[in-house]
């Protein structure tokens, strides 16, 4: 069987590896205090371009939920599109926290500046404010659920938004590799940390074993966030792995290299798609491609390929993901792609 089920399916770059190995006896500090890590938290600030805080956890959800926790007062919840993984993904891992997702209807998995201001103006002037949740905080990921991308001037304004109302914008960015690898993005990861206030690199979708840097790009919000960590589990013993991954993916652009393979060959799988008349139910710019099949063509590429039912399309379609990793090859493409051209000719 071929997969296209996942981006974190296989294991982890080659180099992270033979760094892992040539580093595996020798004993370092634990709770990322080494010396390594800061020195791979140099090298994201350096890619950056500018000062912020750096810190490594394990994986995605316990980033959202971790960070989240750290940002919100007791009565305050975060407003997300209903499409959102913390929303829709996460097993209610931000209420487990005690706070509530407060989620917005969207059409293709991005939220929109005038319609949150709205959320955050109609709460201020409820009379019975007190006795409804507050939103504290704005979420967003990039790339969305829906593999679209934030333009610069969509999330800067979400981020006036933010800062109109005194609360932080969050950016989850396990995929943002994809995203910044996306042709029609137009940020770099200055851009992020300049309209966010908190936001992080993914890694364990983006060729590590596991781990997700998160960064405070606003001073202050980070104030006893490694207390938190501890509390809640996330902070690895071993934090000298991650520093070693991230050294990795930094050093020499490795990071980008991959995510830009991962895009390529998932626009080659696009517009493969789209020559043989597989339908499209999102146009997506990254590494998640998804297609609306019947069930008996569904069945036929279950046969041979490992994929994710999304949801139903109509009473006899359904709407299938294929997610190209970091580590997929021209070969897989090019071998579903002719079984495709098959099926959709029969």
């Amino acid at each position: 069987m071929i997969s296209f089920r996942n981006d974190y399916g296989e294991g982890a770059h080659e180099s992270i590896l033979e760094a892992l190995a040539k580093q595996n006896r020798i004993a370092m500090i634990g709770y990322g205090e080494d010396e390594i890590s800061e020195e791979a938290k140099k090298l994201i600030v350096k890619a950056i371009g500018r000062e912020c805080e750096v810190h490594f956890l394990v994986g995605g959800t316990q980033t959202n939920s971790t960070v989240i926790a750290s940002l919100l007062r007791p009565h305050e919840g975060v407003v997300s599109a209903e499409t959102g993984h913390i929303a829709q993904h996460e097993s209610g891992a931000v209420e487990a926290s005690g706070h509530k997702v407060l989620t917005m209807p969207t059409s293709d998995g991005k939220l929109k500046a005038d319609e949150v201001r709205k959320v955050f103006k109609e709460h201020a002037e409820n009379e019975i404010r007190e006795h409804l949740v507050k939103p504290g905080l704005i979420y967003v990921s990039n790339p969305t659920e829906l593999g679209t991308v934030y333009h610069k001037d969509e999330l800067a304004a979400l981020h006036e938004v933010a800062k109109d109302f005194g609360v932080p914008l969050f950016l989850d960015g396990a995929r943002l590799g994809c995203a910044l690898a996306a042709a029609e993005n137009d940020m770099t990861l200055r851009d992020i940390a300049d309209n966010t206030d908190v936001f992080y690199i993914g890694g364990t979708k983006n060729g590590a074993l596991i781990g997700e840097a998160v960064v405070f790009s606003t001073p202050g919000l980070s104030r006893d966030f490694r207390y938190i960590e501890k509390q809640r589990g996330a902070m690895l013993a071993k934090g000298w792995i991650l520093g070693i991954e991230y050294r990795e993916l930094f050093k020499d652009g490795l990071y980008f290299r991959l995510a830009e393979n991962a895009v390529r060959l998932a626009e080659k799988l696009t517009a493969g798609f789209k020559s043989i008349g597989v339908p499209l139910f999102v146009e997506s710019p990254t590494n998640q491609v998804f297609i609306i099949t019947t069930k008996e063509q569904e069945m036929k590429l279950a046969e041979k390929y490992v994929f994710e039912f999304w949801e139903p399309y109509d009473e006899t379609r359904n709407v299938l993901r294929f997610v190209v990793s970091w580590a997929q090859t021209e070969e897989n493409i090019a071998s579903l792609l002719e079984d495709a051209k098959k099926i959709w000719e029969e």
